[in-house]
């Protein structure tokens, strides 16, 4: 049996990430190419310049191809952004006068008729994802293929997005030399790396936390129940510590990544930070502890806002597992404590698990989207087919991004 190679392509606003990985003949995925490059073109997860986007996009997948040795022509895709919105709809079917076995055309059945809410003209169906399902009256059933009944139920959570921003996305991943295998909501794709079934049993909050929004999903029963987009994200914390600080954005963003702490209380009163080796011929000193205080301020109203919508999906005290943090601001220190004490529940840091991969840094919560996206393609892929979408040759992936988008354009 051949092994069957699969990409991904995580497109957030301040970085593209790409994997590329192998299914061995004992169905092990192991990660052979991985890159990460800066990201142009974006804000808050959504496009805003299609060039620029498409060479972020070009110049990600170039070096993740170099490193596996292999060309890729498809990839599952991460969606992002303030325009995903979610409802809860279900759907019923007669399965037959007489009373049969459920086919899997009942459950197709059941699932368009869940599927059929009324939208806008300008958004979009990109998920319908099967919560449970009913067969006459009786609840809780995760597969009814097989069962006998008279009726069939099901209960979905649908996931949508706008037309306009799911197409941007999309024509920007094609001008970068490769087709869509399938649309993926980030944080359902982030929640696959990061969550155990337990977990998703017992009632889990997950928070991708990026640079320009935050992806939130929450789980109940094993099954997703409400998804969200904040529109707050590592850069928004950026943002206010150079205004608070009078600082160049790229000096806030170094202050963020080596001193940047959510708890003040932590942090003595005399504890500075000298502005020297980032700014020639300054010799300010900046209190380390104003620095905190500025950050807790922005991951405090992202607490509020997550407690807000947990409120808003009824599920207060029903999520006994707590909340798991991943995505790049995952790592700052004293978020996971900050969050706890906000929103009073049991927080841990995610990061990608069971991932084999030449470079450890797959295994950091800034992967969890892009892992969690190979791992949703192994789940979901309808057929194996993969290796026929897959050029072998290495030789032709010495195109820079330039000539791969013109090459889109033309062809």
């Amino acid at each position: 049996m051949k092994e069957r190679v699969i990409a991904s392509v995580d497109v957030g606003t301040t970085k593209v990430s790409v994997l590329i990985g192998e299914i061995d003949q004992d169905g092990e995925l192991i990660i052979t190419g991985a890159s990460s490059c800066p990201a142009r073109g974006l804000k808050r997860g959504m496009i805003i310049h299609m060039e620029d986007a498409i060479s972020s996009i070009a110049a990600a997948l170039e070096r993740a191809e170099r490193l596996a040795g292999k060309r890729i022509s498809t990839a599952y895709i991460g969606v992002s952004g303030t325009h995903i919105a979610s409802l809860n709809s279900s759907g019923c079917v007669a399965i037959s006068p007489y009373g049969r076995d459920i086919a899997e055309d009942d459950v197709d059945r059941a699932l368009e008729i869940a599927r059929a809410v009324a939208l806008p003209a300008n958004r979009e169906v990109v998920h319908v994802v099967p919560r449970g399902y009913s067969v006459d009256g009786v609840y809780g059933i995760q597969n009814p293929i097989g069962m006998s009944g008279f009726r069939l139920e099901v209960d979905t959570h649908i996931v949508t997005g706008a037309v306009s921003s799911l197409l941007n996305l999309t024509r920007c991943v094609q001008h970068a030399g490769i087709e869509v295998e399938q649309l993926v909501v980030s944080s359902l794709a982030a929640s696959e790396a990061v969550l155990n079934e337990g977990e998703a049993e017992m009632g889990i909050v997950v928070l991708d936390i990026g640079g320009g929004t935050t992806d939130m999903a929450i789980f109940a029963d094993g099954a997703v129940c409400h998804t969200a987009v904040l529109p707050i994200g590592g850069n928004l914390i950026t943002n206010d510590i150079a205004i608070g600080l009078r600082l160049p954005i790229s000096v806030a963003e170094q202050l963020k990544i080596l001193y940047g702490h959510s708890n003040p209380a932590a942090i003595r009163d005399d504890d500075m930070i000298d502005l020297m080796p980032f700014i020639t011929g300054c010799s300010d000193l900046v209190p380390r502890k104003l620095l905190s205080e500025i950050i807790e301020a922005r991951v405090e109203e992202l607490c509020g806002m997550v407690l807000n919508e947990i409120r808003k999906a009824g599920y207060e005290g029903l999520l006994p597992a707590g909340i798991v943090l991943t995505g790049g601001s995952a790592n700052l220190p004293g978020i996971r404590t900050t969050m706890n004490q906000y929103v009073d529940l049991p927080t841990r840091v995610g990061a990608p698990f069971d991932l084999y991969s030449f470079n450890e840094s797959v295994n950091q919560p800034a992967y969890a989207t892009a892992a969690g996206l190979l791992l949703w393609g192994m789940r979901y892929a309808s057929s194996p087919a993969y290796e026929e979408r897959i050029t072998e040759d290495p030789a032709p992936i010495a195109i820079s991004p330039l000539e791969r988008f013109v090459k889109a354009l033309i062809s």
